[in-house]
């Protein structure tokens, strides 16, 4: 007997969009909770905040988010030498993920601080982020300029995405060690951790599993058909 071939249903994308971006602000936030280090490509950005904050009490992690964001996109538009519509989304994809990640560090915040309760926001924040990748690559909406700068890159150099992501990723950890020392004093590590190398090793294998997760389950679809155009879709 042939075994029936199993329908996958459609998931709209995006619905991805939205989850996605909530669930890397989420895991963000847990992971600041935790202490134990955020990720590489986030690290820049918390240490602005870090050392911003102290004298400007009102200046946010989100806030540091998208401006630094904006400073990446206008130094992909040097290089590159063009402006397109897809990099005013992607910056408003950052800007959005900043407003969502200040409130959900306000809730976070009051979480307990006990060892065992940061051990369990930083593994729930690495999943929750590494779900939220991964549903964002499974949407159409401009991601934000991190994902933006690597892609952009390699489609006008030919370079690897692989090898420019590895890449960036070292380069922003390198960059958030340097303003660790220089915020907060030599041999002094804020933000970049031993978590920071944890998730560094693993993000990318629990991405892929979750991308497998939800792959055998929905395909991913538009259902709103002028965004999809908006976004360059045909």
């Amino acid at each position: 007997m042939e075994t029936q071939k199993k329908v996958r249903r459609v998931f709209p994308a995006e619905l991805a969009y939205l989850l996605g971006l909530v669930g890397i602000a989420l895991g963000c936030a847990l992971m600041e909770h935790a202490d134990w280090g955020v990720s590489m490509v986030v690290a820049p950005a918390y240490l602005v905040y870090r050392a911003l904050s102290l004298r400007l009490p009102f200046f946010t992690f989100g806030m540091a988010e998208y401006a630094l964001q904006a400073l990446l996109l206008l130094v992909l538009i040097l290089i590159l030498r063009r402006v397109k519509l897809w990099y005013l989304f992607s910056f408003a994809t950052a800007f959005l993920y900043g407003l969502v990640l200040d409130g959900l560090m306000i809730l976070a915040a009051m979480l307990p601080a006990t060892t065992a309760a940061r051990l369990v926001c930083y593994a729930a924040g690495m999943l929750f982020c590494s779900a939220g990748v991964s549903l964002m690559f499974h949407t159409y909406i401009a991601p934000e300029v991190y994902e933006l700068f690597v892609y952009e890159l390699c489609a006008r150099f030919g370079w690897r995405i692989p090898v420019c992501k590895t890449i960036y990723d070292l380069v922003s950890c390198a960059v958030g060690v340097a303003l660790s020392f220089l915020f907060f004093g030599f041999g002094h590590f804020e933000g970049v951790k031993l978590g920071t190398v944890v998730c560094a090793l693993l993000n990318g294998s629990v991405i892929g599993l979750f991308s497998r997760f939800f792959e055998k389950r929905w395909d991913f679809a538009p259902r709103c058909a002028r965004l999809y155009k908006l976004m360059g879709g045909q």
